[in-house]
Order: C-alpha cells, then sequence, then structure tokens
C-alpha cells in the first residue's frame, strides 16, 4: 500500500465512526481531485476543547493531502442553537454573546489548520440574506416525522419538554452553509448525523452534487460525560500547560487509551502496545503521565510539556506547593473566597464540589458550605487547583 493509500485509509477510519457515502469519498480522494472540505463550529462558548479538536486535526489531515479546507464559524447558528446533544431547549444566545465568543475562534483553529491554507467564513454572510420563500422551499424537503425521530428529540417529546420551532430550523441552516461553501465533504461529530444529512439533502436543489460526510467519535469529558462546555467538563486547548497536564491525569483510566487515540498524533501501532502494557499490569498513571506529556506538547510545545510534569510531580507526588499559587482575600467563608477569587465560577459549583468532597483546607476535607478561613490557609479544590489566603 502507498504512503498515500496509508494516509486515506487512517484518515477515513482512526477515531471515524461513519462515513457517508464511503465508496464515493474513497473515489475521490484516490482520483487526486482537489476537495473543498467543510466544517462549521458554532461559538456557544469563548474556548474550542480538545473534543472539538477531534474533528479539527481531521480537518488539518485534509489539508495535508492537500484538500482545500473551509473552516466556518457559525455566527448566525450559534444564535439560533442546536439541539443535537440536549435533553432540554438550547436558549437563544445574542449576537453580542456570539460576538464575545468568537472573538478568538479563528486564532484558537489556527493552533490546528494552516492558516495559509484555510478558507474561513462566518455563516452570516448568506444566512442573514435568506427570506421566507427561500426557507419555504428548503424546509419542504423535510417533515416533521424526521426530525421528531432524532433519538434526542424524541425523548424529549416523550417526557413532555418542549421543542421550539426554531430548533426544526437549524439543520436547514446548517444543510445550507454546505449550498453556500460549494462543499464536496463536510465533516462533524456523531451527535451531529442529522445536520450533516441535511446538506446532502439540500444540495441538489441548487444544482450541487451531495456532499460526503465523515463523522468522528466524540470525546469523553474529565467527568465520563459527552465534553461539553455547559457541563465544565473540558480541556480547552488554550489552557494553561500546567492546568492541562492536571486535567488529563485526572481522567478515569478506562479513558487513557481513547485519549491516546481521539486526541493525539501517538501511532495506532504505539498506542496497542501501550494498551498491552495497562493488561499486562503496568500503573496506568505512569501511561497517563506520558498521554498528558503528548497532550500538552500539542497545545503547547515540548519545553512547556516538561515543566508542566515536573510541576505535577512537585505538587501531587512530593506534596509540595505549586510555586505559582495565588494569595487572595478572605471573603470570609470558603465559597465566598473562591468565587471571588475566580478559581470556582459560582456559588453553585461551589457547593457542588465540597458536596463531592473535592474541597481541602490545609490538606483536610471540607464538608461546610459555611466553613470559615483565616490567614495563610492553603485551599486545594480538586485535583490541581491551589489558593492560599493572605
Amino acid at each position: 500500500m502507498s504512503k498515500d493509500n496509508d494516509s486515506i485509509n487512517s484518515l477515513l477510519t482512526r477515531g471515524v465512526e461513519e462515513v457517508i457515502d464511503k465508496k464515493s469519498l474513497e473515489t475521490k480522494l484516490s482520483s487526486g481531485s482537489k476537495l473543498r472540505i467543510k466544517l462549521g463550529i458554532d461559538p456557544t462558548s469563548p474556548n474550542i476543547h480538545i473534543g472539538r479538536a477531534v474533528v479539527l486535526w481531521k480537518l488539518r489531515a485534509f489539508q495535508d493531502l492537500g484538500h482545500q479546507v473551509v473552516f466556518i464559524v457559525g455566527d448566525f447558528t450559534g444564535q439560533i442553537g442546536d439541539a443535537s446533544d440536549k435533553d432540554t431547549e438550547r436558549p437563544m444566545l445574542t449576537e453580542e454573546q456570539i460576538k464575545n465568543n468568537l472573538k478568538t475562534y479563528f486564532n484558537q483553529a489556527f493552533k490546528i489548520l494552516d492558516q495559509d491554507k484555510t478558507e474561513t467564513h462566518y455563516n452570516s454572510e448568506w444566512l442573514k440574506k435568506l427570506g421566507f420563500i427561500e426557507i419555504s422551499r428548503i424546509a419542504d424537503l423535510f417533515g416533521l416525522h424526521e426530525f421528531e425521530s432524532r433519538e434526542v428529540i424524541s425523548r424529549r417529546m416523550k417526557a413532555g419538554k418542549r421543542v421550539s420551532l426554531r430548533e426544526l430550523m437549524y439543520p436547514l441552516m446548517q444543510g445550507y452553509d454546505s449550498v453556500a461553501v460549494k462543499a464536496d465533504v463536510e465533516l462533524g461529530g456523531t451527535d451531529q448525523r442529522f445536520n450533516l444529512l441535511a446538506g446532502r439533502t439540500i444540495q441538489p436543489i441548487y444544482g450541487q452534487v451531495s456532499q460526503d460526510i465523515l463523522m468522528t467519535d466524540l470525546l469523553e469529558g474529565t467527568d465520563g460525560r459527552k465534553m461539553s462546555s455547559s457541563w465544565g467538563n473540558v480541556i480547552n486547548i488554550t489552557d494553561e500547560s500546567n492546568d492541562m497536564f492536571g486535567k488529563v491525569m485526572s481522567l478515569s483510566d478506562n479513558l487513557i487509551v481513547r485519549y491516546f487515540k481521539l486526541a493525539t498524533g501517538v501511532s495506532l501501532e504505539e498506542i496497542q502496545k501501550l494498551e498491552e502494557q495497562l493488561q499486562g499490569g503496568t500503573n496506568p498513571r505512569d501511561i497517563k503521565i506520558r498521554l498528558a506529556e503528548e497532550l500538552t506538547t500539542r497545545y503547547h510545545g515540548k519545553k512547556e510539556a516538561e515543566k508542566a510534569k515536573e510541576e505535577f510531580e512537585n505538587v501531587f507526588s512530593k506534596k509540595a506547593l505549586p510555586e505559582d499559587i495565588e494569595e487572595v482575600e478572605n471573603k470570609g467563608n470558603i465559597i465566598a473566597t473562591a468565587v471571588e477569587a475566580g478559581i470556582i465560577s459560582s456559588n453553585s459549583e461551589a457547593k457542588r464540589l465540597i458536596d463531592q468532597k473535592a474541597v481541602k483546607v490545609n490538606d483536610k476535607v471540607v464538608e461546610e458550605w459555611e466553613f470559615k478561613l483565616k490567614s495563610g490557609d492553603v485551599v486545594k479544590i480538586g485535583p490541581r487547583r491551589f489558593i492560599k489566603i493572605k
């Protein structure tokens, strides 16, 4: 098998759950034709996490094979809200919220993509221009029964939860994005299946050939659920190196191999050897350190990864305090102090962490929400966050 064939095979299999139409895409890739490969991401939060980066790295793989990648930031669809992975109605975001979220989206994506070879768009370029006649023409291609047959929507309806007409419109908009950029292939996670298929359905009425689709596996977050900014279980590609390393080390052991396959560039042959070592009794912590190094190197470089590893070992193996531990003002109780310092985002999160016995003061578990702090106390929240009381 040639090097190109090896690359194509890896492209279509590693971390890939489904390809539609696989034979069509294989033929196009083998023909040497330059394809237009589309990926859109809605800026529903300010950061791109490594779960979303799985498909971005797949986009980069197409780019490395010489294809034209088209990266779309969904400033319009981000306001509307995608229901694909939500058990409750996703609220509409304001234009101002979206503008704040997307400020660095392209720069974050260019940590992975080659900026000079990437075609970029905001989808408000074309979606703001659509009128009711055009939207009705597109909507006529779909039936309500098709939308409600989606697992997440069916579950909500059976539970008597509201499903808005606005949510029905989202797949039409994502599908029209493919028309606007003349996509040959669209990438997305498995939770995007209905939206990706919408593009295939809509393109023919505009005289375009239906795009092929490549769907990647979804990466679990630090708590074992699907990685999602709304759940706070994310590792962002912009996280500080120490924080990124520490988050990886907090993962459950059963996620080690999946993270190697989906979130690193380590070869599958090497990953198989690491998996065999795990099954053979090697301490998972040792393999996890390798994973944390690989992931941190990918986004921060080898030097920063080595520093993060050293910091982790000092703090967690030798029980030393971080060199850069932040000193904060005492606001009385532990919740007010941690929230004011910005180390915890809200009172409710602080209460949840205390209930989970994830908060310690001077290495003793805190069990009371109103726990009083004093000067010199060292507060540890989770496995990697520290503050010291002035």
